[in-house]
């Protein structure tokens, strides 16, 4: 295991990262390339040079710290867990870019008696996958398509693995979030939503939340001098996706929008 994690940020005073108020460690590196992606500075896992406007600048976003740094700076609102019922989520990029150190991060929580989420792609080894959610209190799977040729075509990475980490959480975890990230004309759509809960009935998912498409992060690609392709496309309400809830409920998949 490497001494260090690359961590691209520490965020205090949650409320929407799990129950209760949370901090939110942000991992840095993530295989996937979804071109929509929120957080494009947490693709790279390295520490990289990010344009700063506020400040008219180039600053680093991204720092290698220790595990001793990490729990020291989270336990710090060690109070504030314990009067919401709250405690540390891990998220990214993706957290199992950096697998083998999230995993002693959360063991090491769980030792102080905190509860731990974490948001995954999936997108793992299982044995990696297996390790890591044995110690997630809390764990919530994004799938952002339902068809091979159409997720690797999006992302760059194949479905297959994550169908794979899927499957084994549905048996291991017993707090487990299922959700769809709806994306304008990539998973959108009746049939794809009807597609979905054919995987999902067959998969034995009755549960499912759908996150709207947002444009948080149009900003930062021109601060990384990177193109982004959805500059153009308006952002999704809970009103638009309806239809989709409507065709998950119809096949007995409990939905919520977030």
């Amino acid at each position: 295991m490497n001494d260090k994690a690359c961590i691209f940020n520490i965020q205090k005073f949650s409320i929407h990262d799990g129950p209760g108020i949370r901090t939110v460690v942000f991992f840095k590196g993530c295989p996937l390339r979804c071109y929509w992606c929120s957080n494009p500075e947490s693709q790279n896992g390295k520490p990289e040079q990010m344009w700063d406007t506020q400040k008219n600048e180039h600053t680093t976003v991204g720092e290698y710290k220790s595990m001793d740094e990490i729990i020291t700076e989270v336990m710090k609102d060690e109070v504030f867990y314990e009067e919401s019922d709250g405690g540390v989520t891990l998220s990214g990029g993706e957290v199992l870019f950096q697998a083998e150190f999230a995993t002693e991060l959360l063991r090491q929580l769980k030792e102080k008696n905190i509860h731990t989420a974490s948001e995954t792609t999936g997108y793992a080894k299982p044995e990696a996958f297996n390790k890591f959610i044995a110690q997630v209190d809390l764990l919530y799977f994004d799938v952002k398509h339902h068809d091979e040729a159409q997720h690797k075509a999006g992302t760059g990475v194949s479905l297959k693995p994550i169908l794979q980490n899927l499957s084994l959480a549905l048996k291991q975890q017993q707090n487990l979030v299922v959700r769809i990230p709806v994306i304008p004309s990539y998973n959108d759509g009746p049939e794809n939503a009807a597609a979905f809960a054919k995987l999902f009935n067959q998969m034995k998912i009755t549960e499912v939340e759908l996150l709207p498409f947002h444009q948080f992060g149009e900003k930062k690609y021109a601060s990384l001098d990177r193109t982004y392709q959805m500059h153009d496309i308006p952002q999704l309400h809970t009103e638009d996706l309806d239809y989709f809830k409507a065709i998950l409920e119809a096949h007995e998949i409990d939905c919520k929008v977030q």
